[in-house]
Formats: C-alpha cells, structure tokens, sequence
C-alpha cells in the first residue's frame, strides 16, 4: 500500500493580512502497487501530450483550467481513494492558546486525517512531499511513529521524503489538496472539478463546521 500525503493553503491564522482560509491536507492511497505504476506513467504520457517538456509538474494552484482538466481527466480511472482534511480558519472558529503555535496547529490536524484513514491503512508507505513545510514534516513523522503503528498492527511500514518534481503521484495529492480547498471555498469549477474524482473519495472532514 502507498499512501501520498500534500497541503493546499498555509497555517496562518491572519486572514485579513493574506493568510488562507482553509489550511487542507490530503491524502491519496493506492493499495496496489502495479495500479499506482500505470497512474504515475499516464501522468507522464500526458505531459508530452500537452506538449510540455519532460521535467513539467502539475501543480493545481499553477495550471489552468484546460491543463487542470486533462490532468482528472486521466487519472480518474486508476483506482485509488483519497482522504481530506480541512481546517476552518475562519475567525471566531478556532479557539485555545495551541492554535496560535505552527507546531500544535499541524499536529492537529495530522491527528485528524490519519485517525479518519486508519481503518483502511495496512503497512502502507507514506510519502510525503518534501517540499512542504519543513515544521509539518517534522510533526507528521512524529505522529506517525508514535500514535498510529501498536505493537500488534503495522499500519504504517515506512515514511519517506520525496519532492513533487520527483514523484508524479505527489502531483496526485496535490491536486486533491487544491480541490478539496477549492470547494470548501465554493469557487469556480469547484464542483466541476471534484466531479473526476468523486468516486475516488472515502471522507473529507471540515473541522470546525
């Protein structure tokens, strides 16, 4: 099993000084090995078929809507699932003195999406995109060694660090992130975006509502 973990948004609480409405985490899972090989490869086929050079990366929040729609459009096929997490930064939402340090804010909501996902974990891979927030890295890894495997259960194997440049599936997860943040936000192509992939969801949580 490999599981591919990204962001969309940041953990500022100052909305009115730029910082993000929704701080989202996903998390893209494939259980078969062979199946996650084919997804990666038809993302690389369709680099070349948009015309663009061998080292371009999908990035959501970058491409457009004609790129952002061939992208679903071919990995909607493959069999995966994904899980969401959305923080509401909204003000009045959050509350407590752990929200206002980076290091609770990104323990919280790790806790969130890998609780709602270990039902379905079993001595997975994690691979987590090296290019994020080096503070969430360290948290999520944290978590992971301590609060998810027992010493009966295995649902994590191992944790590694890859950037998305390397790793098309990471351009997966990151497109998941952008979605999920994208809808909670109801903007254009949202659900129209979503669509491709709705069938491929297990649970996205807002929290708080």
């Amino acid at each position: 099993m490999l599981a591919f973990i990204d962001e969309s948004g940041d953990p500022g609480l100052k909305i009115e000084q730029g910082a993000s409405r929704y701080f989202v985490i996903s998390m893209v899972v494939f259980e078969d090995h062979k199946e996650a090989e084919k997804c990666d490869e038809r993302i690389s086929l369709l680099i070349n078929e948009l015309g663009y050079k061998e080292n371009f990366v999908f990035k959501f929040r970058e491409n457009s809507h004609k790129v952002r729609t061939a992208f679903l459009q071919a990995v909607s096929p493959y069999d995966f699932n994904y899980f969401g997490f959305a923080l509401n930064k909204e003000p009045n939402k959050l509350w407590g003195e752990g929200f206002k340090v980076k290091e609770s804010l990104y323990k919280t909501t790790c806790s969130f999406i890998f609780e709602n996902a270990k039902p379905y974990l079993k001595s997975a891979t994690v691979v987590i995109d090296e290019a994020g927030n080096q503070v969430f890295r360290r948290q999520l890894a944290k978590y992971l060694r301590a609060k998810i495997n027992t010493a009966d259960n295995e649902l994590i194997k191992k944790v590694k660090m890859q950037r998305d440049e390397s790793n098309r599936l990471l351009q997966l997860a990151d497109y998941v992130a952008g979605i999920i943040n994208r809808c909670q936000q109801e903007k254009k192509y949202a659900e129209e975006y979503r669509r491709y992939i709705a069938h491929r969801e297990i649970y996205v949580q807002k929290w708080p509502k």
